[in-house]
């Protein structure tokens, strides 16, 4: 039996395969991204700030409220607690000053940092922030793209914020019950609270909540990471987004 090139049919030669002769279609042009510069030095600094003040408030916090470690001896030989308190102390001055920063920021910072980017205020951020809830019910294969963060997120970190300003307030007013100083002016935020026992309850509960919200939030970048391919998870590093030529920005 003779080949392709050897098969008459009338005379004229048989067609060869459809795989010799039919290419591949080109493949479509992939949208052009840009290198966007999306959060600044203070955004960044502030966040880790946060993020590694949070991490030694949760460990020392934990001790204080329930000591895992047993020292051998006199207390004043080994100072655990006394250590964990001031550990403790600076690093809710580092987290308060932090987060004091990035909301002042949020006023007085580049419109990308600024409030907008956390409330929902033109139609397109309200709009947008329905299409990120279908895309978080699995509705909608992909969330609608932002600059910044989107408007689900940013109207959940208006929520966190808004812990982060319990955390601080409980914690001085906590710390004015056994203070001989300054911190002692502090000591009006325990009845708005209702007293030592509520404050610390307060205090305890929201700290889960923040650690909860902190487990949350960095699978959400790893996910978000993953579907927009954008670089979102290492913009808070470099403070560059990969995002579309000419896109519109995210408070229009």
């Amino acid at each position: 039996m003779g080949t392709v090139a050897e098969t008459r049919r009338n005379g004229e030669p048989l067609p060869p395969p459809p795989m010799f002769v039919e290419e591949a279609a080109p493949a479509a042009p992939r949208e052009q991204l840009v290198a966007t510069y999306v959060w600044d030095l203070v955004v960044r600094v502030t966040h880790w700030t946060i993020v590694l003040a949070m991490i030694v408030l949760s460990i020392t916090g934990i001790y204080l409220g329930r000591p895992f470690v047993a020292a051998p001896g006199p207390a004043r030989d080994t100072f655990v607690m006394g250590w964990m308190k001031i550990v403790h102390a600076y690093a809710a001055i580092a987290f308060s000053l932090a987060v004091g920063s990035r909301i002042l920021w949020m006023f007085v910072g580049p419109r990308r940092s600024g409030w907008r980017n956390f409330v929902p205020t033109s139609k397109r951020r309200l709009r947008d922030m329905w299409g990120t809830f279908l895309f978080y019910i699995m509705i909608r294969p992909k969330p609608p793209a932002s600059i910044g963060h989107n408007p689900m997120a940013g109207a959940t970190y208006v929520a966190v914020f808004g812990l982060y300003l319990v955390m601080i307030f409980t914690g001085l007013a906590l710390y004015s019950v056994s203070s001989h100083s300054y911190m002692q002016a502090f000591r009006f935020l325990l009845p708005l609270f209702h007293g030592v026992q509520w404050t610390r309850w307060i205090h305890h509960v929201v700290m889960w909540l923040l650690i909860g919200f902190s487990v949350h939030h960095f699978f959400s970048a790893l996910l978000m990471s993953r579907v927009e391919k954008n670089g979102v998870l290492d913009s808070i590093f470099s403070g560059y987004k990969f995002l579309p030529k000419g896109m519109k920005r995210d408070d229009e």
